[in-house]
């Protein structure tokens, strides 16, 4: 693990993204209507997303454990394609944007995992960093 008890603490943000893509229009309906047979699908995604960016530093090894100060999941739909966006802030000496695609990660497989009774053909996509801020570099790729 990298040495970081002589950096300073900074506010620290991170944006990640996943696209989960289904094969049907219906599976959309389902989603939006909640009659997804293993239930709520944003409710549940959102919820093990929390629990993806809390638990990031007991699976990844060399990342420090941190305190998340705040974790917000948003989703859209596009056609077949559902954004998910996991924002995780800090204010600490490590940045959180492996915390926020781990998150983006964990939401995608939770959407795939309730969605795969009914749509064979869901797909995951397009897990990244899209914007980060704190520390000593800034990264914006939106």
């Amino acid at each position: 693990m990298v040495d970081i008890t002589q950096k300073k603490s900074t506010h620290r943000t991170a944006l990640a993204q996943a696209v989960v893509k289904v094969s049907s229009k219906e599976t959309v309906k389902a989603i939006e209507s909640g009659s997804v047979p293993k239930g709520d699908v944003f409710s549940m995604s959102r919820a093990a997303g929390f629990l993806g960016v809390k638990k990031t530093a007991d699976l990844l090894p060399d990342c420090h454990p941190l305190p998340v100060e705040f974790c917000g999941i948003d989703f859209s739909i596009k056609d077949l394609e559902i954004q998910v966006l996991v924002t995780v802030k800090t204010f600490y000496k490590t940045g959180v944007e492996v915390e926020a695609m781990h998150g983006a990660s964990v939401v995608a497989l939770n959407m795939y995992d309730m969605l795969k009774p009914i749509d064979k053909g869901v797909e995951i996509r397009h897990i990244k960093l899209i914007k980060k801020t704190g520390g000593k570099s800034d990264i914006d790729n939106s």
